[in-house]
């Protein structure tokens, strides 16, 4: 259970890192996609669980994050909602998906790389 917790915090702690950091780094000139996702995964990976799941929820959790981060940054003109951005994001940019799609892989290998084995039953 300590682990679980762990996780979850570390999660939700590199997920706010991580949307912050890209802000901070925009502000700067430069184009940091795969922080909030890398960061939200790498806060998870603190803990160590015994459930394939918690990687895959945690790489959906950084698909949204990423997607999220890039709609917070720079809406469509033409509708300036969450729902028609997530409808319409095929229309980002190539560079801007990959990176997102990198920090959704990267929420699903950290926490996968760090799931226990389940022990033996006698």
């Amino acid at each position: 259970m300590k682990q679980i917790i762990l996780s979850v915090a570390g999660a939700a702690l590199g997920g706010v890192l991580g949307y912050f950091a890209f802000f901070w780094i925009y502000s700067h000139g430069y184009y940091g996609m795969i922080l909030p996702g890398g960061l939200l995964a790498i806060g998870a990976g603190l803990g160590k669980t015994r459930s394939v799941w918690w990687a895959v929820a945690v790489g959906i959790a950084a698909l949204a994050l990423g997607l999220f981060t890039e709609w917070r940054r720079a809406p469509f003109e033409k509708d300036d909602g969450l729902s028609y951005f997530i409808l319409h994001a095929h229309h980002l940019n190539s560079v801007t998906l990959m990176m997102i799609a990198v920090g959704g892989a990267l929420g699903f290998w950290i926490p996968f790389r760090r799931v226990e084995a389940k022990p033996p039953t006698n």
